[in-house]
């Protein structure tokens, strides 16, 4: 008989639901998808595990736990699995291929031969958009990750870690033993089936000694072939994918109604409330950081509180109003100047065509909030117009002499209102809420309490996918690896080197490092706020349900 499964506490916001294999997870996750009740914004399946994450507001955590617990009798029939067969070529070219065939005891030739001669099946996606986890019944091994994970992982790179291999559809952070480079692409948002592999899928790998263009789709001639048994499966028809006319202009390109960038400084992305529900397939939610600042900028020009924005990082932004507008601007605070005048924050301006407005590099805050009335215009992916960094979702980063376009509409009048008080943020150090995470019990009970007893300090790898901290390491009550789990905006990982990561919302949907603790929701537009070098004091949240 098959056991009950573990309801295991993920934040304020979620639930990670335990069992013992991954055919459970499997099953499981057709019965809760099957039932689904309003207020479950994602189901998120992965080695052991399905996580489930809930807008509390609509369905409360105690009850989604009784939903997970609910009778299994009406759980749905197995869909069938798409069978579709894809070979990969691969250079095995791999930084820690030497290393990991002497992890394993055999040498790198053995340990090639043993990866191409495997039958591999996706049981999973996550990470990130195209990231499928791959399995097979000839593959006997189990590699441990990286003990502290490299910043950049090249794109193309395919790796292992525990039971699985993978492939990195783009360069982003990663902890897995990398062993060689692929070409195909893994994930085209363009394509009609934006994933390349998909769960259920059969994939092989096939040494090759010249490595094909990373970014060709297998079936070119060029990186591999994709033999279909069936119907291939197809992640939907949404046109949200293609471009959107207007976005993205040069100057003279006929863009009349918009503002056009001097200068993005350190970085400058567009930014709405972000994109939920498509973790299972590797999205994250992406959006503001500081959803709070976003909304008040958006209020104070008329905006519904979900149009799309600026964000500025640490400042240095420059751009000139291509016809009359009214903007507001939010979040952390440095000079700001209108046609070289000093103006306030938090208040609705006019800028006539023109003039130049510049938010000079910040003194207190990382990042502030830039409102258009009527919004910035950008094509939607998935529902948002969000720049997701991670997934490479949405528009690029901006870049000087880069027009954007403004909408049209919007929902109010700029609001007549007394200039509402506003005080320098206060940025030094930040007191921030903690929920209870599933792996808590992996730690000491020391380990413990010097995570909510310590300051911890934010380092220079703090990006909008996580923060590094600096401070004392915790240490672990139980060795071995975990398996690749669901993970929230908010997630503390704690690698082995012991000091956490806190996961931001471009972070990856899935990770293999504990979560000892999970930062609420309120806390995160504070955390938006942390520059390097800011402290960081942990307290213990009341979470309800």
């Amino acid at each position: 008989m098959t056991a009950a499964p573990r309801i295991l506490p993920m934040g304020d916001r979620a639930v990670l639901v335990e069992v013992g294999a991954l055919e459970e997870v499997l099953a499981l996750a057709r019965r809760l998808e099957a039932s689904r009740p309003e207020g479950v914004i994602d189901l998120v399946p992965a080695a052991r595990t399905v996580l489930v994450r809930v807008d509390p507001a609509v369905l409360s955590l105690a009850s989604a736990r009784s939903w997970v617990r609910g009778d299994r009798a009406d759980a749905a029939p197995a869909a069938p699995a798409p069978r579709d067969v894809v070979d990969l070529d691969v250079v095995y070219d791999g930084a820690d291929l030497a290393g990991a065939a002497a992890l394993l005891g055999i040498s790198p030739e053995a340990l090639v031969h043993r990866h191409t001669s495997a039958q591999w099946t996706v049981a999973f996606t996550g990470f990130a958009p195209g990231f499928g986890y791959l399995v097979s019944p000839d593959w006997p091994f189990d590699v441990p990750r990286l003990e502290s994970p490299r910043t950049r992982v090249p794109a193309g790179s395919v790796g292992l870690a525990g039971a699985f291999s993978g492939a990195y559809p783009r360069e982003t952070p990663g902890g897995w033993r990398l062993i060689g480079t692929t070409g195909a692409a893994l994930w085209d948002p363009d394509a009609d089936s934006p994933a390349l592999l998909v769960p259920g899928m059969s994939v092989r790998f096939r040494a090759v000694r010249a490595s094909p263009g990373v970014g060709d789709r297998p079936g070119s001639g060029r990186s591999g072939t994709v033999r279909p048994s069936g119907v291939s499966p197809s992640f939907g028809s949404t046109p949200s994918f293609g471009s959107s006319p207007g976005f993205g202009n040069t100057p003279g390109s006929g863009s009349t109604r918009g503002i056009r960038i001097v200068a993005p400084g350190l970085l400058a992305t567009v930014q709405d409330r972000g994109r939920e529900g498509a973790a299972s397939v590797g999205v994250s939610r992406s959006g503001a950081l500081d959803r709070t600042a976003l909304g008040i900028a958006n209020r104070l020009v008329g905006n519904a509180r979900d149009a799309a924005g600026i964000e500025v990082t640490m400042g240095g932004f420059r751009a000139v109003a291509e016809c009359d507008l009214w903007f507001a601007v939010a979040g952390a605070w440095g000079p700001l100047r209108l046609a070289g005048r000093a103006i306030d924050p938090y208040e609705a301006h006019a800028w006539y065509a023109g003039d130049e407005l510049q938010l000079d590099w910040f003194a207190h805050g990382a990042r502030a909030y830039l409102a258009v009335r009527g919004g910035v215009e950008a094509p939607l992916v998935l529902g948002s117009r969000s720049t997701d960094r991670l997934a490479g979702l949405g528009p690029e980063a901006l870049r000087a002499g880069e027009c954007l376009t403004v909408g049209a509409g919007a929902a109010d009048a700029v609001p007549v209102v007394p200039p509402s008080p506003w005080g320098v943020p206060h940025d030094d150090e930040f007191e921030v809420e903690l929920a209870p995470g599933p792996r808590a019990d992996w730690f000491t009970d020391a380990a413990r309490a010097t995570l909510f007893d310590s300051v911890w300090t934010v380092t220079a790898d703090a990006d909008r996918v996580g923060i590094r901290l600096d401070g004392p390491v915790l240490e672990r009550a139980r060795g071995g690896e975990l398996p690749s789990e669901g993970m929230v905006p908010g997630a503390l990982q704690v690698p082995p080197s012991g000091r956490p990561t806190i996961l931001l919302a471009d972070g990856p949907v899935t990770g293999g490092y504990p979560v000892i603790a999970v930062v609420t929701d309120a806390s995160l537009d504070l955390l938006a706020q942390a520059r390097p070098g800011t402290r960081l004091r942990f307290r213990h949240a009341r979470v309800s349900g």
